[in-house]
């Protein structure tokens, strides 16, 4: 199958697994609906699809929940800027471990501290900044902790032969 193709077909199969995933499982702490679907499809996405095809997979997944009435405004920040950090630092290492960390600090730091004006802008929230980085930060803890599990299954067989196809 035609490269392209191939990564446009597994980024959208990702897109439709955040959607219905993120949004039956979900739970909310704080301000922020917790999805852990999203940030496991982040980090596959980012490991299996490069840094640019896993931003868009996170984009396309926010809108179409935000669409839906099943996510918020802060999933842009928070999945779209774990997901291009997994995919980056997988890229450059290409150790899971770190894409791991990329996920986990692209969207529980970076994309929570982003969040925090997305959200006082568009939802009126007054909270402090302290409120965000838990709740992203443990909504990517647990996403990435089932995600690496699923990577580490599939490694030898299934991820590393299609590593060369897309790097």
């Amino acid at each position: 199958m035609h490269k392209r193709i191939y990564r446009l077909t597994l980024t959208a199969l990702f897109v439709a697994f955040g959607v219905v995933g993120g949004s039956m499982f979900e739970f909310t702490i704080g301000v922020a609906k917790v999805a852990p679907m999203q940030h496991l499809i982040n980090l596959i996405s980012g490991v299996i699809l490069g840094p640019w095809a896993a931003l868009t997979q996170a984009f396309l997944t926010s809108l179409i929940r935000n669409i839906l009435g099943t996510g918020t405004i802060l999933a842009f920040p928070g999945s779209m800027i774990g997901a291009f950090c997994s995919g980056w630092i997988f890229k450059k290492t290409r150790k899971l471990i770190f894409a791991v960390f990329g996920e986990l600090i692209g969207t529980g730091i970076i994309g929570a501290i982003v969040a925090y004006p997305v959200a006082s802008l568009f939802l009126g929230t007054k909270g402090a900044l302290w409120i965000f980085i838990p709740s992203f930060f443990l909504s990517a803890l647990v996403g990435v902790v089932i995600g690496y599990g699923i990577l580490k299954v599939m490694w030898k067989t299934v991820i590393v032969p299609q590593l060369d196809k897309f790097y």
